[in-house]
């Protein structure tokens, strides 16, 4: 987490928690939902007004990235200065992206080692590292493949209901805060 966030978040203790206003796609895409975007639906599954606008500033994507993480909930948010921006997720909290010699990023370029390789009943891939739980993205799943038949992951089945309790997390968070 970046200094000046822990600054502010010392300085501006009680600074109310923001939900339904960032979103984090299955190809590791992030999202800025307005009130249009949140009104036309949920983020998974909401079609394409519902996801909103594509944020495209390297910076800032950088700057979210780096201060991103999860509670004890598995509620995973954006840590923005004092306050905390909750993520609607529309698959998992990890895009994993597979290097053609098998190494692993998140998509935020971070290096982790797969643990377990699981496939859900309709045959997307996923992993679980030492950083969590993700997605391989749609673009990598033949090198998973490639992967699997090398002897390197041993494939498992889940259905993808059970996931996010199993590996903890949530996809969408602001369901937990009305609770």
């Amino acid at each position: 987490m970046d200094d000046i966030v822990k600054q502010a978040m010392a300085k501006w203790p009680n600074v109310p928690d923001c939900y339904g206003w960032l979103g984090l796609d299955a190809r590791g895409n992030w999202y800025m939902r307005d009130e249009r975007a949140q009104a036309a639906g949920p983020f998974a599954g909401g079609g394409t007004v519902a996801k909103g606008s594509q944020l495209r500033h390297d910076k800032l994507i950088d700057f979210i990235q780096r201060n991103y993480g999860a509670d004890a909930q598995g509620r995973w948010f954006f840590q923005n200065g004092p306050q905390r921006v909750f993520v609607e997720l529309e698959a998992t909290p990890w895009i994993w992206r597979i290097q053609p010699d098998f190494t692993v990023l998140t998509h935020a370029g971070q290096a982790a080692q797969v643990r377990q390789c699981l496939m859900d009943e309709e045959g997307r891939v996923y992993l679980l590292t030492d950083l969590g739980f993700g997605l391989v993205h749609t673009q990598d799943v033949a090198l998973a493949a490639d992967a699997v038949q090398a002897g390197l992951w041993t494939l498992e089945e889940m259905l993808a209901q059970h996931m996010p309790e199993r590996f903890v997390y949530v996809t969408s968070p602001e369901s937990l805060s009305k609770i």
